[in-house]
């Protein structure tokens, strides 16, 4: 098993879920400051690491306008600190329009480092991404990109549609899906698989089920090997992610939610 298994799920788990535009903008009645999520990632019987999505206490302004800063962490657990994953994936998320004006990825896997941000001007439909050294202090590479209008990142966009009204959709109902992600757009679609009981260590609830179409690689195994589980609620929090890999599968599970907008 190689460092990429958990990156993989956290970025299906986010593009799945998340990277939308396009959508008319959302009034947030699902989260606010000071909601913290954790969740296990399991491979097989064992507990791989340990995943979290914060968004901060204190709300932030980026050019006088009110942000949430939103954190998603993820780091190895037991044996599985012999592979050293300490990731960090983060978005300053306007309060109102639910659109990012930046975020930034600081990747610690092995001996490998990598620490970015992108900064999006959505008038413009530009996005301008910094590359800093490993000690994360000087800029060594600045490039911009077309994007398109609104466009979500990776993180931001999974905000974007706890936003949005779930129950509208039928059973087979696709989404699309745009965002900006490793400096490129991706298209993808969301397939709405319908309800279903789930039984967690923060409660019972009702969810949507959602699975979305992958291209072909060869990480994970069959045609929709990517299925997540979110709260039929006023908070449309995530409970489950279940992704088939070639060898085995990965599971994220939620342990706890703080700081919930609606209990």
């Amino acid at each position: 098993m190689k460092n990429h298994l958990f990156k993989s799920l956290i970025v299906a788990f986010f593009c799945s879920l998340g990277c939308l535009s396009g959508f008319a903008q959302q009034k947030n009645n699902a989260f606010k400051q000071g909601e913290e999520l954790t969740f296990k990632v399991s491979y097989g019987f064992l507990d791989a690491a340990e995943a979290k999505m914060k968004v901060y206490p204190m709300v932030s302004t980026i050019n006088s306008k009110p942000v949430y800063r939103i954190d998603v962490t993820g780091e190895t657990l037991g044996l599985f600190k012999l592979f050293k994953v300490n990731d960090t994936w983060g978005s300053y998320l306007d309060t109102t329009k639910i659109i990012p004006y930046q975020s930034y990825r600081f990747i610690e896997e092995g001996k490998y480092r990598k620490n970015e941000r992108v900064i999006f001007d959505h008038e413009k439909g530009n996005a301008k991404v910094r590359l800093y050294d490993r000690d994360n202090k000087k800029v060594v590479d600045t490039k911009d990109y077309k994007v398109p209008t609104n466009v979500q990142d990776i993180v931001s966009g999974f905000y974007l549609l706890r936003t949005m009204d779930l129950k509208k959709y039928k059973k087979g109902d696709i989404i699309h899906i745009t965002g900006f992600f490793d400096k490129e757009i991706y298209n993808l679609k969301l397939i709405y698989e319908g309800k279903e009981k789930l039984s967690t260590q923060v409660g019972d609830f009702d969810t949507f089920m959602f699975t979305p179409i992958m291209p072909a690689n060869k990480l994970f195994r069959g045609e929709h090997p990517v299925t997540v589980w979110v709260s039929d609620d006023q908070n449309k929090i995530p409970l489950k992610i279940k992704a088939r890999l070639m060898v085995g599968a990965l599971n994220m599970d939620i342990t706890e939610a703080k700081g919930l907008r609606n209990n």
